[in-house]
């Protein structure tokens, strides 16, 4: 069983905080687990998971030091992999990239092949996988950028939490990509937060309300399991629901300026006009009421739904005063204004993930540790999950200790995913008050 009060204020400062002890940021040994002790020697990198959000980190990481190299690829499509590889070239330094044919691994166990081949690995796959893989590149001691969110299901984020754990005894720097952490704005606003600027945070509003992503069609040819993977944004073992997969980034922030994370939570949600067969089993909107430790409350919404108020960003209302992180606004309850930030000349906080990665690994420094805070973001959004297809209220510790596993042990092409079609093709969907803690 996870500890039941680890996710407290005291143990988001031990994980979050490795940055700023002198321990972390001493050069240590270059004969260690990959740490390059100049920048004259090449540091190869490997890309799992080859779609879009892998093609722009492989890239961005490509552009973060000049001895970076491009070794190995893998994915579950040959297709996907090719197209990756030939945008990667076309948007990077085509000389550091180097991946032939008998390093472009295709298939469901590629990743290891892929793994042994680098000095840091790139994980970008949907996250149903994200733990199996990054047990595997800390077993093969490799430095790690994964993406958020980290887990689908409380056991993968009992899974990384546990990989975790001896990443820091080899050292390995984990990167994980929850961007706002390394956005100029966000750190500026959030240290004033901190600092109290606006006095104790009683509430925040979250959002990330839109349109909606991408739907791919069925072909005849495909099996159940290709299918989902091809569509693995509508499939919650695959995907999370898009609270897990797009919100965590909302609902990271309010956690991180509570330095701490939800003890529990109650929400509604469910598909209002994502009804088909096409968009699999998640839901199209969620609320969620997050309640923490000191009483104040985070009200998180998400929406897919078409010709409805749009909104991505995070406000916090404080004794002292209001944050308003899109606008990059503080102000006092009279209206004064505390803060104002121009991002407008602000780097991509997307490659600043990579340039500071790749800085300390070229420095031999083990600096970066997100993975407690990923984990927990991810378990936050989980959890948020969790209350919504149930209509229960849940506490933390129920969500986090829950036996809910959503992943299969094994995947191949003639298997059938957990998520299994009735006979006229429809997916089952949580019943908020029938459905159990899922």
């Amino acid at each position: 069983m996870a500890d039941k009060n680890f996710f407290k204020r005291r143990d988001f400062m031990k994980h979050t905080s490795l940055a700023a002890g002198a321990l972390m940021t001493s050069p240590l040994m270059a004969s260690g687990y990959g740490f390059n002790s100049s920048v004259n020697d090449d540091i190869k990198i490997a890309l799992v998971g080859c779609g879009g959000r892998g093609t722009g980190a492989a890239t961005q990481a490509l552009k973060a030091a000049s001895n970076v190299k491009l070794v190995a690829m893998a994915d579950a499509f040959k297709d996907r992999l090719e197209d990756s590889l030939i945008s990667i070239k076309k948007s990077a330094d085509a000389s550091r990239v180097d991946v032939p044919e008998d390093r472009r691994f295709v298939g469901f166990d590629g990743y290891k092949k892929a793994i042994a081949l680098c000095d840091v690995i790139i994980l970008t796959t949907p996250p149903a996988f994200r733990s199996i893989h990054f047990a595997e590149a800390v077993a093969q001691n490799k430095h790690v950028f994964m993406e958020k969110p980290v887990a689908t299901d409380p056991a993968g984020v009992r899974s990384v939490l546990k990989t975790a754990e001896e990443a820091r005894k080899k050292k390995l720097n984990v990167v994980v990509g929850l961007q706002r952490h390394y956005q100029t704005k966000y750190k500026e606003m959030m240290g004033m937060v901190h600092k109290g600027k606006i006095g104790d945070i009683t509430s925040g509003q979250v959002y990330w309300n839109s349109d909606g992503v991408w739907v791919r069609p069925r072909k005849p040819e495909q099996t159940e399991m290709e299918y989902q993977m091809r569509n693995w944004y509508y499939f919650t073992w695959l995907c999370g629901d898009h609270i897990v997969e797009q919100h965590i980034h909302n609902i990271d922030v309010m956690n991180w300026a509570k330095q701490g994370y939800p003890v529990s939570a109650q929400g509604m949600g469910g598909r209002e006009v994502r009804t088909g067969k096409d968009t699999g089993q998640i839901f199209d909107h969620h609320f969620v009421e997050f309640h923490y430790e000191d009483g104040s409350i985070m009200n998180s919404q998400c929406r897919h739904i078409k010709n409805t108020w749009s909104k991505v960003n995070e406000t916090l209302i404080g004794t002292k005063g209001t944050a308003d992180f899109g606008a990059g606004l503080l102000k006092s309850p009279s209206g004064k204004v505390l803060m104002q930030h121009d991002d407008s000349n602000d780097p991509n906080p997307y490659q600043v993930e990579h340039d500071e990665l790749f800085a300390a690994i070229n420095n031999g420094e083990y600096k970066y540790d997100d993975t407690h805070n990923g984990a927990m973001s991810t378990m936050t959004a989980i959890f948020g999950r969790m209350v919504t297809y149930s209509g229960q209220m849940m506490t933390m510790d129920e969500a986090l200790n829950s036996d809910l596993v959503l992943v299969p042990q094994t995947f191949g092409w003639n298997d059938m995913p957990p998520a299994k079609p009735d006979a006229n093709g429809n997916y089952e969907v949580a019943v908020p008050g029938s459905t159990s803690f899922v």
